[in-house]
């Protein structure tokens, strides 16, 4: 909705409400403030002839209320809900330039004023929660601190009964901008959720790829504790070999020590009869002589 305003001191003003903000907001609105500046300029010179002069044209203001704002303002601030513009020289020399330019974020004002224990503390606060809010609680809030809304409302209630009143402020072209602008909002869309999608199917690849990482690492596990199983088998009856092989080893030598014992028998006993040979030698020899 766009309305325009003329105040007592012959300034203008066009008031927009935004249900979601469009994108480039400043060059829309810069736009919105020279058209209708030179729609007053055009009109004030029609009407003052020979004696205009450019000390006739007033200031044009630009008020836009974000129901939603855009990305431009949520990030820059999740608490400051008005932001002023003007144009200023870069010396500090003052002149009249004529466009002002003021946006306000509704629902980061909303955010604002649901806080805990937070009051309306303001004839602009009570503005902008007559201008944003369907609360009851707050509506009533609002009555409390200010009855006088209490005829705006019933107005307002009786304005929205009749839908065919509208009015058409602006040129053709800046209609045909607004159109090419929400189109563009929508492309972008589509290319954010194509962007989403496209990042959607990286994330399930790569999730893909880890899961068939983690079914090799399984399957090596799996082969290595199949693996170290038969390696536990082999070395059991590794061991089990080697008992048998003591076993043999000490049979072995238990035969040995046996032998050896029936040797030094029989060599005690060769002994014995080779001394019993000698001395019988010896007594043959004596016999003889």
């Amino acid at each position: 909705m766009d309305i325009v305003v003329q105040f007592e001191d012959g300034s203008i003003a066009n008031v927009e409400v935004q249900k979601v903000g469009y994108l480039f907001s400043g060059q829309r609105s810069a736009c919105y403030s020279s058209d209708l500046l030179l729609r007053q300029y055009k009109r004030v010179r029609l009407e003052l002839g020979k004696s205009f002069t450019y000390k006739e044209i007033k200031k044009v203001y630009t008020i836009v209320l974000f129901e939603k704002s855009n990305a431009a303002f949520t990030k820059f601030s999740k608490e400051q809900y008005i932001h002023r513009f003007e144009q200023k020289s870069d010396t500090g020399v003052e002149m009249d330039l004529l466009q002002e330019y003021t946006f306000i974020c509704l629902d980061i004002f909303n955010n604002t004023i649901h806080n805990k224990g937070r009051k309306i503390e303001s004839r602009l606060e009570e503005w902008l929660v007559f201008l944003s809010q369907d609360d009851p609680d707050m509506i009533i809030n609002l009555l409390n601190c200010n009855p006088e809304f209490k005829r705006i409302y019933e107005e307002v209630y009786t304005i929205c009964l009749n839908m065919e009143r509208m009015m058409s402020m602006f040129s053709k072209e800046l209609e045909i901008l607004d159109r090419n602008t929400v189109k563009l909002m929508v492309d972008e869309m589509i290319e954010e959720y194509t962007k989403m999608t496209e990042e959607h199917a990286k994330r399930m690849e790569a999730l893909d790829e880890v899961g068939r990482q983690m079914e090799a690492k399984q399957e090596k596990l799996k082969a290595d504790e199949e693996k170290l199983k038969a390696d536990e088998e082999k070395l059991k009856a590794d061991e089990e070999k080697l008992k048998a092989n003591e076993a043999k080893l000490k049979a072995r030598k238990e035969k040995l020590e046996i032998d050896v014992a029936k040797q030094k028998e029989r060599a005690e006993t060769a002994e014995a009869e080779v001394e019993y040979l000698r001395k019988q030698l010896a007594e043959l020899q004596k016999s003889d002589k």
